[in-house]
């Protein structure tokens, strides 16, 4: 029989660790070829000890296939996790000793249970000193709401895990293999490669496919010959046919990475139009945007390849072009949070080479006009003068924040600066609480994560959906240079807070702009009001120095010229901002 089941967990808590030692007792990877993380593939996955991308394998154990889907921990990467949790029947939910329940545990064990996914609750890292398995077992015993007693292993000693492989047999549902129906498979993920073209990795529902079969894709319309099947291994391994029940890859020839979208069904082509397509993924949409600009603009036709290279294995990564007179061309990229931003930059300049300037993040704003036409806008370039909107909406966000109880008191204080709203509070224990809140995405997205972690000594933990749209009230917030106004510079930003915001950006403005030899005025507005100020002292030249004597009424006959010069070339003179000080105000 065939068993489909993912690894659910908080970010850490030793998932990558486990898929390791499970492929080592199955035998499915060869000791000498065993390595750590080994599911995940990127160097930068192993680096900063997570994982970004889902990972599927095939083992066999006690006479059954068991497929694993390894999937994300952290809260940017969920989309992964749903569309795995989509393709299985069980998930292991998987605790550490030492840190017990997290924000992103909860949250994940609630997606799982919203897909009726049998739980199979494991406690991982118990060799470590610090582990306390009898207070997780009651974590996760109240989290479940039932008294079912939590597998206890080590994934890094191997201790109690083959009990988890017998578990898996025990508790998830086998999978259907009605291989007589016609083919529906399910796209999970797709990736792009040079030998093979766009391969697919699917779950099987329904039917079973060949090598060679004529193949279509219901939602795109796109028919093609399914070039190999087979299964993961990790790597991919060939085989003759992929039956109902399986989890496996097609590669299809296609040379286009969109014509085999992440939540299509795959049909024969015999079967079009006489079989429905399955219930798909919801598109992810972007959060956070950036603006992301190379240092050398001859640099921009390689950034822009290699933005389109990531998306062809990142289908939530979003890029328009855009031009800033101060950075020159660049690309106005969309992202599912700041981690995520975090690792498309830091692949930009492993895999690329690509030294960029990333300007500070945004999010989306709606605004309805006085006419009645509703736009998006998410870059202050676009955003309307105050005259034409008759509202704008924002974003907001459900957080829940797990954090012990002796630091309740700094999350109050943090949250109430974020403007988030307690909507409610539960003890898991008499030593940790979880508070759920309702706050801005703007509020969340810089870095309210690592004030938590500040606040908490570390020990706080985060996890977030999005929820409604309320109206808000934030304005473009403009600079003006020596009396010009300089478009690059807009921020938008919340009115209560666009007075503080004008002081500080002036600030570091007066900080890395040269001196000329006038005074400059740096003046932060809203509309045609100013809101803050401030003057760049002019470069002084010592005029009477020459002079050796005589009545001083000479000295400020030479000072007064001096000041009618100052003043006119003021009135006439520009400004010319050197690029460096735009990146020194625009960057995160």
């Amino acid at each position: 029989m065939t068993y489909n089941f993912c690894i659910i967990a908080h970010i850490d808590h030793g998932k990558s660790t486990l898929a390791d030692r499970l492929l080592e007792i199955t035998g499915t990877v060869e000791m000498r070829k065993m390595k750590e993380q080994l599911l995940d593939s990127m160097d930068l996955e192993r680096e900063k000890g997570i994982t970004i991308k889902l990972q599927p394998v095939r083992m066999k154990w006690s006479g059954h296939v068991l497929n694993l889907i390894d999937t994300p921990g952290h809260v940017d990467f969920q989309y992964e996790v749903s569309r795995s949790l989509q393709s299985v029947e069980g998930a292991i939910l998987l605790v550490d000793a030492t840190q017990g329940v997290q924000a992103q545990t909860i949250a994940n064990l609630h997606l799982a249970l919203s897909h009726n996914l049998a739980i199979i609750p494991v406690i991982n890292k118990i060799d470590l000193p610090a582990a306390n398995v009898p207070k997780v077992t009651a974590e996760i015993q109240h989290l479940l709401g039932t008294d079912v007693q939590p597998l206890a292993i080590s994934a890094k000693t191997g201790e109690g895990v083959e009990a988890v492989l017998d578990e898996i047999i025990k508790r998830v549902p086998p999978a259907k293999t009605e291989a007589e129906k016609p083919l529906r498979s399910l796209i999970f993920d797709s990736i792009y490669d040079e030998y093979k073209g766009v391969v697919a990795y699917v779950r099987v529902i329904e039917g079973s496919v060949q090598s060679g079969d004529t193949i279509a894709f219901l939602g795109t319309g796109v028919a093609d010959r399914a070039v190999e099947v087979g299964t993961f291994a990790p790597e991919f391994k060939a085989s003759r046919t992929l039956s109902a029940g399986e989890i496996g890859y097609i590669a299809t020839g296609l040379k286009e990475i969109r014509q085999a979208r992440v939540g299509d069904t795959v049909s024969l082509s015999k079967y079009r139009g006489q079989v429905e397509a399955l219930p798909g993924f919801t598109i992810p949409q972007p959060k956070v945007f950036a603006g992301l600009y190379p240092e050398s603009g001859d640099d921009f036709t390689e950034l822009r390849e290699a933005i389109a290279k990531l998306q062809l294995s990142d289908s939530s990564l979003t890029a328009q072009q855009e031009q800033s007179e101060a950075l020159g061309q660049g690309l106005r990229c969309g992202f599912l949070g700041m981690l995520h931003l975090e690792i498309v930059q830091e692949r930009l300049r492993r895999e690329y080479d690509l030294n960029l300037t990333v300007t500070t993040p945004s999010v989306l704003y709606r605004i309805t006009r006085r006419d009645g036409e509703v736009q998006d806008v998410h870059t202050p370039a676009v955003f309307p003068d105050p005259s034409h909107i008759e509202k704008t909406s924002e974003q907001f966000v459900k957080a829940e924040i797990l954090t012990p109880v002796e630091y309740i008191g700094p999350v109050f204080e943090l949250l109430k600066s974020h403007e988030g709203e307690l909507n409610h509070q539960e003890y898991l224990d008499t030593e940790r609480v979880v508070l759920t809140y309702v706050l801005p995405l703007r509020e969340l997205v810089v870095d309210l994560y690592d004030q938590l972690k500040s606040a908490t000594a570390g020990y706080g933990s985060l996890s977030y959906e999005m929820a409604e749209w309320r109206d808000t009230d934030v304005v473009k917030l403009s600079f003006l240079v020596n009396h010009e106004i300089v478009e690059a510079l807009s921020v938008i930003v919340p009115r209560s807070k666009s007075e503080a915001a004008g002081r500080r950006m002036a600030e570091r403005l007066k900080e890395v702009i040269p001196k000329q030899l006038f005074a400059i005025a740096i003046q932060a507005t809203i509309g045609g009001k100013v809101v803050a100020r401030e003057t760049i002292a002019a470069l002084k030249k010592d005029v009477t120095g020459y002079l050796y004597g005589g009545d001083y009424s000479r000295k400020k006959k030479l000072l007064e010229k001096q000041k009618k010069g100052k003043k006119k070339m003021g009135n006439v003179g520009s400004v010319d901002i050197p690029p460096e000080a735009y990146i020194q105000v625009l960057k995160r």
